[in-house]
């Protein structure tokens, strides 16, 4: 952890103490720190500090504030507008909560252009902060077993026996096509990479936002709403820039997709640095080699995003300078860009021997990041309220579910009589 004074940073000292409640915490730094002197003002980090971890109305910060309403509601719209919140309409009433860092606030900065903060600065930071300290994406990406995110195959080299085994969730069409609302942004990563000189030339208007974050951004202009149509056809793009398609680890109300090139996207830097601890929930296919088409131009090891795609002897004694590709099926994503290159019909998509568990949704992942990071009782009971009925009975849901090892883990952590019981309640039912 890189060395801060914590006086000098008090109010953003704060903050980062409030987002590490959160199972997608931050490596405190004086990088970080920076980043937040941008995004908030010292003010600004002061009141977010106070916030309740679950959803909550402007009466609920109003309180916490002790200011009144109105001046509540001003203040967080502002925060609203500039990303660092997101709001959504509710029985007559506005709903804030705070997303995370990734994704979330971080990726909302830089997902238009504007002139409120100095986005070149901001991106020197981000640069700094995850690609040379490195404890912030070490962390994200390699702490527990679930992760933030997955990667969806590539729809258009699924064999007609492929097909039949991709679930629909599993489809980044279908989460375009079932999406309530739908926003699309600037890709971060590559913003970020142009300040620095370092993007690639792929689209850059076309990281997809879905359903309550969608809403929330194109609302406050950080994202531009477009119909199912338009969606599609900016997919489309994306592969036929052999982008992959990267995507919150839910099956149901998925709140964004990357189109991820290999260059500039956090998430396949993380997957080739740390491959060996699988940062990235693959998709439940692996390319294998069909060796006796392969004649080793090495197409499919230059489009491969995460290097798990060599050039190795063919072992052909007549031709000792002949070339095949071989996968490393431990790092492979499974997204299927590689098949785009390949000229020979050589690469065919196999299932993977176990499949991929995916969360159901937003709820039952944060529930599982949590317990597997030690904060579940941070969502049970909030720095400054008790949970809602309803969010509790969410939480419990999703425990109750779960093996009883995950059970046993998630009881230690909570401490608590009331769901011991109900865990023995479940067993003597069953």
């Amino acid at each position: 952890m890189a060395h801060h004074n914590s006086v000098k940073y008090n109010n953003y000292k704060n903050l980062s103490d409030r987002i590490n409640l959160f199972p997608q915490g931050v490596a405190e730094s004086d990088l970080l720190f920076e980043i937040f002197k941008i995004l908030f003002s010292e003010r600004e980090a002061g009141l977010v500090s106070l916030l309740p971890i679950k959803p909550f109305n402007a009466d609920s910060a109003a309180r916490i504030w002790k200011i009144k309403e109105a001046e509540a509601r001003v203040i967080l719209n502002d925060l609203a507008d500039k990303g660092l919140l997101l709001d959504a309409e509710a029985e007559n009433d506005v709903i804030y909560s705070m997303p995370p860092p990734m994704a979330g606030f971080f990726e909302f900065s830089l997902m238009r252009y504007r002139n409120d903060i100095d986005q070149k600065t901001l991106s020197e930071l981000f640069y700094q902060y995850m690609n040379v300290e490195e404890d912030f994406i070490k962390n994200l990406f390699t702490t527990g077993k679930t992760q933030l995110g997955r990667v969806y195959v590539n729809e258009e080299v699924l064999s007609e026996e492929n097909a039949l085994h991709v679930l629909d969730y599993e489809r980044a069409s279908e989460v375009i096509k079932t999406a309530s609302a739908i926003g699309i942004g600037i890709c971060y990563c590559r913003h970020k990479m142009e300040h620095l000189g370092k993007n690639c030339k792929v689209p850059m208007d076309i990281c997809m936002t879905f359903n309550s974050s969608a809403d929330s951004l194109t609302r406050h202009g950080i994202a531009r709403k477009v119909d199912v149509s338009e969606g599609i056809d900016l997919l489309q793009k994306a592969r036929d820039f052999n982008l992959v398609q990267f995507g919150e680890n839910v099956q149901k109300e998925v709140n964004f997709i990357c189109n991820c090139c290999g260059c500039c996207c956090e998430a396949l830097i993380a997957a080739r640095r740390f491959g060996f601890l699988n940062p990235v929930h693959t998709t439940n296919f692996f390319p294998e080699i069909v060796e006796a088409n392969c004649n080793g131009c090495g197409k499919c090891v230059s489009l491969c995003p995460v290097e798990a795609m060599t050039l190795v002897s063919s072992n052909d004694p007549g031709k000792p300078q002949k070339k095949k590709a071989k996968t490393d099926q431990e790092i492979c994503l499974g997204c299927g860009v590689c098949l785009n290159g390949c000229e020979k019909k050589a690469i065919r998509l196999q299932s993977r021997k176990k499949r991929v568990i995916t969360p159901v949704n937003s709820v039952h992942r944060v529930v599982m990041m949590a317990i597997e990071r030690g904060k579940l009782q941070n969502l049970i009971f909030d720095k400054q309220v008790m949970f809602s009925h309803r969010a509790m009975a969410a939480v419990l849901g999703v425990i109750l579910k779960l093996p009883p090892v995950k059970q046993a883990i998630a009881s230690e952590q909570f401490k608590s009589r009331y769901l011991a019981a109900l865990i023995r309640k479940q067993y003597k039912l069953s």
